[in-house]
């Protein structure tokens, strides 16, 4: 005969006050608004080893894994939907959506990317009341982060805000973001089990993070060695481009690429119609690089044999002649293509037709060594940009084009994304954006210069090269799949085996 499943003993018994219907919605909804606030712009990154705590509470006291779920889901929608508002801007403004049109996909948004959370704190819940809750938690939150990706959008993930922790920031080349999104994870689940009243030796996880503490630091600062002019062009978005304004912007941003004694020029992603098959304009990028006597790479619209267009970004050496071609190999949905199941929503960029994902990485020369540049929203993969490095790459690149955000805090969320690759890939990173935050980033994260943003203009930012490959670009994303692997295992144990603790 077979024994009936029993479910995890509840932990709500060891609280001391009777608990009221509104509790753990409200618990939900605080872990919701504090992920909201520990990134930009409000940055109280101090609160990230709190985060989770009170998700986990409510996630203890409910004895029902479908109050569990909905629970789950409300406080990941609440999340998506309060870190990215400006998802809204771009669907009403760009996207061409019109106001509804716009705040209903941004809630289809918000409804579709909580789902990651809810089960979350459906397999959260069979874990807490367990001795090893707290390893197996933070383990499974920071699988879970490996999944977003694979849904079609990823942004920030928890470990981001710890990019200006000293000690934190040294898991980084080892685990990538993801061991820091388990170092505060753990914290939250040893606050949980605090507030719970767990008994005092399963705080015995914590001593896990003691190996920190003789992990290298990160490099110390330097000024670095070279010098790119990096070319922040600042146009409209929504512009109506015609043969004169076309030409216009082309002597424009010819007068902010004059530069002597640097290494390289850099401009953003595709920031005006630029056609690389188009022949007055090849030569006239050609001119810049001869004239500047320096590589220059810069985004332009490229065309497979199909005639389809290509987001891609173009290296030219001194003499004008193209080094190379890289293509876009991750698309924004949306943005650079449309879902088939979406096909009644404009595109947010006007070049005509969906754009096609490119087919390999490509690294350039730079006199004797060698750049990685990835575009835009690729920077959000840190699996992806590796890729670079381990190809060769001894400076990344990130050309992006963050004019179709407004005047949003997307910027600088963008910006701390990027800052994470450097310090996993221990890579100096020249970052050139249409309208901001174009930057200098060094090996740790840290932003060393920046230009002005919404501003048209040009400056001459340092860098240096580097060789060593760190443990994160060797094997990639072992430590998220593996978190991911145990922290399901470990759930599904909690769930159908008896309590032993």
């Amino acid at each position: 005969m077979s024994r009936a499943l029993t479910p995890p003993e509840p932990v709500s018994h060891s609280l001391p006050f009777r608990i009221q219907p509104l509790v753990n919605p409200l618990l939900t909804l605080a872990t919701a608004a504090l992920l909201i606030v520990i990134f930009p712009r409000l940055s109280w990154t101090w609160l990230a080893p709190l985060a989770l705590a009170p998700l986990l509470i409510a996630c203890a006291r409910e004895t029902s894994w479908r109050r569990r779920f909905l629970l789950g889901w409300g406080a990941g929608v609440v999340f998506w939907c309060g870190m990215c508002p400006w998802i809204q801007f771009v669907l009403e403004v760009h996207g061409g959506m019109g106001r509804w049109g716009g705040w209903g996909c941004y809630a289809l948004f918000g409804l579709y990317k909580g789902l990651p959370m809810a089960a979350f704190a459906v397999l959260a819940g069979f874990l807490m009341g367990r001795w090893y809750a707290i390893p197996a938690t933070a383990a499974l939150w920071a699988g879970m982060e490996m999944l977003h990706a694979w849904m079609g959008f990823a942004w920030l993930t928890l470990g981001n805000a710890g990019i200006d922790m000293p000690l934190p920031m040294r898991l980084a080349p080892i685990t990538g973001v993801y061991g820091l999104s388990f170092l505060f994870a753990m914290l939250s689940c040893a606050v949980a089990s605090i507030a719970l009243r767990r008994r005092r030796r399963e705080l015995t996880w914590l001593f896990m993070l003691v190996p920190l503490l003789i992990l290298p630091r990160g490099p110390r600062p330097t000024q670095g060695g070279e010098r790119a002019l990096v070319v922040q062009p600042n146009f409209d978005t929504e512009a109506t481009w015609t043969e004169e304004s076309l030409r216009e912007t082309e002597l424009q941003l010819a007068q902010l690429s004059r530069a002597r004694g640097a290494t390289m020029i850099v401009w953003p992603e595709v920031p005006a119609p630029f056609y690389e098959a188009d022949p007055q304009f090849r030569e006239y990028a050609a001119q810049i690089a001869r004239t500047s006597e320096t590589n220059f790479l810069l985004g332009v619209v490229a065309y497979t044999h199909a005639r389809q267009p290509l987001n891609s970004a173009i290296m030219l050496d001194p003499a004008g002649n193209t080094l190379g071609r890289y293509d876009k190999m991750n698309l924004v949905p949306f943005g650079e293509f449309i879902p088939p199941l979406f096909s009644f929503v404009n595109r947010i960029t006007q070049e005509i037709g969906d754009f096609v994902p490119g087919a390999r990485v490509v690294t350039f020369p730079v006199r004797d060594r060698t750049a990685g540049a990835f575009i835009c929203y690729e920077s959000v993969l840190p699996g992806f940009v590796r890729r670079f490095t381990l190809s060769g790459a001894n400076v990344l690149l990130n050309l992006s084009n963050d004019g179709y955000f407004g005047n949003s805090a997307a910027h600088e969320q963008h910006l701390a994304i990027v800052r994470m690759r450097a310090a996993e890939n221990r890579r100096w990173i020249l970052r050139a954006t249409n309208d901001g935050i174009s930057a200098t980033i060094d090996p740790r994260g840290r932003v060393r210069d920046s230009l002005v943003p919404f501003a048209r203009t040009a400056s001459l930012l340092p860098y240096g090269y580097e060789t060593t490959l760190t443990p994160y670009v060797r094997y990639g994303d072992w430590f998220g799949w593996g978190c991911l692997a145990i922290g399901l295992a470990l759930s599904l144990c909690a769930r159908y085996m008896p309590r032993r603790d």
